[in-house]
């Protein structure tokens, strides 16, 4: 698992992070200008220092908030893939034996299961949990390959080992863009030096020019911290406010269980 150098910190903790880097920035620019006051003829030259750190920030958020919201919307995506890779696979297990099938089914319901109580409840995603669906994969698997030998050249078997496959390869893809693919920390680093230069810089003018404004950099510091957790936000899978619809999976769900209620009457 891939571990960001703000996942330590709660989300409100890098709003306040953010928050107070900002405001101690354009503090230090402003005493910084005002001990050169005087010293500029012409302020031109700081204006246009300011208004391209400001555009270089603006270009790295960007970038930062592109990567966050495409790997949000790739973990959506995932999600319904996923959903519907297990329940193809559930109903393509009627195509085998009576008896694989019962055994199929009911390991099927206990994986959507744990992936779905995982994603709703973070707390639910232990190592013990996910060495269950690994375990659950291998005992599929192992039932598909026995009847493949058993039934050369079958193409029903064929359909149901495809479906299997999916099932696995969209749990290493949702596994690997929710905890291996992150914003990295150096991306970070970078961010957050950029966006103290920047604040520093507009204090800076503001203080050679006397027209500090309280207000501006009250506004600033609650605008640049509120982007900045909003791309935190969206760059955690299991945490924070903007969370991913597990609206599929647990429709899977309620079909199988439903699907197995009815086997089940006599």
């Amino acid at each position: 698992m891939h571990v960001t150098i703000l996942d330590s910190l709660p989300l409100w903790a890098v709003f306040a992070l953010t928050l107070t880097l900002v405001m101690l920035a354009v503090e230090a620019g402003y005493l910084l200008g005002k001990k050169h006051e005087g010293r500029h003829v012409q302020t031109s030259p700081v204006s246009t220092m300011v208004g391209a750190t400001l555009g270089l920030l603006a270009f790295m958020l960007a970038f930062t908030f592109g990567m966050a919201g495409n790997r949000f919307e790739a973990r959506k995506t995932l999600v319904i893939e996923d959903a519907n890779a297990i329940r193809t696979a559930y109903l393509r297990a009627d195509l085998v034996d009576k008896a694989d099938t019962v055994r199929i089914h009911k390991l099927l319901r206990e994986y959507a299961d744990i992936r779905m109580n995982a994603s709703l409840h973070p707390g639910d995603q232990t190592p013990e949990a996910l060495s269950r669906t690994e375990q659950i994969q291998d005992a599929l698997w192992t039932i598909g390959v026995r009847i493949s030998r058993e039934q050369v050249n079958s193409n029903t078997v064929c359909l149901f080992l495809q479906s299997l496959n999916d099932v696995v390869d969209k749990h290493y893809k949702r596994m690997t863009i929710a905890f291996s693919n992150r914003i990295p920390a150096t991306i970070w680093l970078v961010l957050y030096s950029i966006l103290f230069f920047s604040m520093a810089a507009i204090g800076y003018y503001s203080g050679i020019t006397l027209s500090r404004s309280r207000l501006i950099a009250v506004v600033l510091a609650l605008a640049f911290s509120s982007i900045f957790l909003l791309i935190e936000d969206l760059d955690r899978p299991h945490q924070g406010f903007m969370q991913v619809s597990q609206e599929a999976m647990i429709k899977v769900c309620r079909q199988m269980e439903a699907d197995a209620s009815r086997d089940a009457e006599p």
